[in-house]
Formats: C-alpha cells, sequence, structure tokens
C-alpha cells in the first residue's frame, strides 16, 4: 500500500500545475502509447476491447482524469492451444483421424486465427467426426468422459475455475447442436435410430460433446 501511496503523491505533484483538460490529454496518450507499445513487443494481443471511464470503445481522447482506461486483451491462443494438445492427448489413437478432427468454433464459425478471437466471444471445441458420441461415451478405446469432459477439468485447473486464475475464464462440457455451415461435415444426421430417445431418431441432426469457453 505504501508503494502505491508514493505513486500517487507523485501524480499530484507532477500534474499539480495543469488545468483538467492538459491533465486528460497526458492521461490519453500514455494510455495509447502503453497499449502501442506491449502490442509491437509481442507481450500482447493486437485484439483488445478498450474501456474508458468505464465506457466501452470510447477513444482514449475522452477520457476524464483519473480514468481508468483499461485494455482487455484476447488471451484465447495459449488457451486453445492447450486444450486441442489435451483433446488430442485423450483420443483414441487408431487411424488417427479423430485427433485430427478437432475444430475451434467462436460465434458457429470456424477459427483458425485464435487471436482473432474477440475477449467477449465464446468458444466451442469439438470434433466433426460422427462417432465423435461414442468416443466421449467411452465405446472406441477410451474411458467415459475422459476427452471432453477431462479436458475441462485439465482447463480448468490449469486456467480457470479452480487455479489462480479463476476470475479470468470458465470452462464447461455440453452437448450442442451446431448450425449448418459451421464445418462442412456437420451436422451428421442420422441415417438410422439408435434407440427410443426422441433424439436419436432417423434424420435427426446428433448433438456434439464440446468444450465450452467463456471469459468472465
Amino acid at each position: 500500500m505504501a508503494a502505491v501511496d508514493f505513486f500517487d503523491r507523485e501524480l499530484k505533484l507532477a500534474t499539480a500545475d495543469l488545468d483538467p483538460e492538459a491533465i486528460n490529454a497526458m492521461l490519453a496518450k500514455f494510455a495509447r502509447d502503453s497499449v502501442r507499445e506491449v502490442v509491437a513487443s509481442g507481450r500482447a494481443s493486437a485484439n483488445y476491447e478498450r474501456y474508458v471511464n468505464g465506457r466501452q470503445g470510447a477513444a482514449e481522447e475522452t477520457v476524464q482524469a483519473p480514468g481508468p482506461i483499461i485494455y482487455d486483451f484476447s488471451l484465447w491462443e495459449p488457451i486453445i492451444t492447450f486444450a486441442l494438445d489435451e483433446l488430442r492427448r485423450r483420443s483414441p489413437v487408431k487411424s488417427g483421424r479423430f485427433r485430427s478432427s478437432f475444430i475451434v468454433l467462436a460465434n458457429q464459425r470456424e477459427v483458425t486465427d485464435y487471436d482473432s478471437i474477440a475477449p467477449g466471444d465464446e468458444v466451442i471445441l469439438t470434433n466433426f467426426q460422427p462417432y465423435v458420441r461414442k468416443a466421449e461415451n467411452g465405446l472406441l478405446g477410451t474411458k467415459r468422459f475422459a476427452i471432453f469432459d477431462g479436458t475441462k477439468r485439465a482447463l480448468a485447473s490449469r486456467f480457470g475455475n479452480e487455479g489462480r486464475n479463476a476470475a479470468a475464464f470458465r470452462f464447461e462440457t455440453k452437448w450442442l447442436d451446431v448450425q449448418a455451415g459451421a464445418h462442412a461435415g456437420m451436422p451428421y444426421v442420422l441415417k438410422r435410430a439408435q434407440g427410443r430417445r426422441k433424439d436419436r431418431q432417423a434424420g435427426l441432426p446428433i448433438t456434439y460433446p464440446a468444450v465450452v469457453i467463456n471469459q468472465v
């Protein structure tokens, strides 16, 4: 706390002789220069959301001291890369086809440039093979719920619900309807009934097990 108090006193001394408009301009310039530097250095993504005095998307020049000006950077790349590695590690080996069929969806569209995903987007990781449900249910040589649900638990432990960054991300396992157009092979339509359940009758699209990630 002493360090914060010292910084606050120094800031007040540095701006004591300036009018409010000049202080606002200095704060805006400092924020712009700082975010430009961290993006150029590669320490942060160029995809971010800006909040000025609590207003999303407002320009830095509209700041009213003492602010704040907050930049919410996209942190998707390391999380998604970890999730995909974990999903593949937990998948049945055999031909390798299943392991190579995981996809990442944002706004129900496949994405491969993870830094392009906005901080507020919902990210879904699933597999487009029509036998994905069998895999998650432990019918293809892996333990039941080991692939998607196991990956969700690993993500929560490493990045979110159970780790140091508990406020940053929420990880869930869901069985989802996937819209046509998300991927060429999805959704798969059942050619014959699988039991008596209404959602497993011939002519109906399957639901897909998935890991769903949101920033919170």
